[in-house]
């Protein structure tokens, strides 16, 4: 479960809003809109004001990181700090199975960062967040850089995390994938956080 409290950041009203366990919301709008904005708020990564809290924890009464293990924030672009994809991963018979899951041979914690595709990336980022077991995932763009196929396979390992408790806010590109996840769909226009009663991306 996730819940905002009159969150505030840079362009946006504040937003209140509850995500239940297991549940998906799916953010739409223009570039520039404020939806990474919103996730990074939400991660607690930029200056903002409100309250965020899950299940377990109340943001304001824990440390960033601790909130940040709880409330996971995987980026469009994200980062890698050392040279094998192996040294981000703790292998383990769950991370082999993420690999195969996403479309991912298990050799690939041999392979060096530097010869990963966006879209390899951003599947590895993806598996490297759900190994941390957190309670919500916060995901820009998850598949922008991805085929149809790779796009149905993560969206596969999303929906199976949702069912066994995962709460997830996606902000997305694709109109047809907030029905795909079985979302509920956020707007984002002229700084305000609206949700749409019939559920259609636009």
């Amino acid at each position: 479960m996730l819940r905002l409290h009159d969150l505030q950041a840079r362009g946006l009203d504040p937003v209140s809003l509850t995500v239940n366990d297991g549940a998906c919301v799916a953010i739409y709008g223009a570039s520039g809109a404020g939806k990474t904005v919103l996730l990074r708020a939400i991660a607690d990564l930029d200056e903002n004001a409100g309250e965020a809290e899950t299940e377990n924890i109340t943001r304001s009464v824990v440390p960033a990181p601790e909130w940040r293990r709880a409330v996971t924030y995987v980026p469009a672009e994200s980062g890698w700090w050392a040279d094998r994809v192996g040294d981000h991963l703790q292998e383990s018979p769950l991370c082999h199975d993420l690999l195969t899951d996403v479309g991912l041979p298990s050799d690939c914690l041999t392979w060096e960062i530097a010869r990963l595709s966006t879209g390899e990336k951003q599947r590895l980022a993806l598996v490297r967040a759900l190994l941390c077991d957190p309670e919500v995932l916060l995901l820009d763009e998850p598949t922008a850089a991805l085929d149809p196929a790779a796009t149905e396979r993560v969206e596969n390992v999303l929906t199976a995390a949702m069912a066994r408790g995962l709460t997830l806010v996606i902000v997305s590109h694709e109109a047809a994938q907030a029905k795909r996840l079985d979302a509920t769909v956020a707007t984002i226009e002229n700084g305000q956080v609206r949700l749409d009663a019939d559920g259609e991306a636009p």
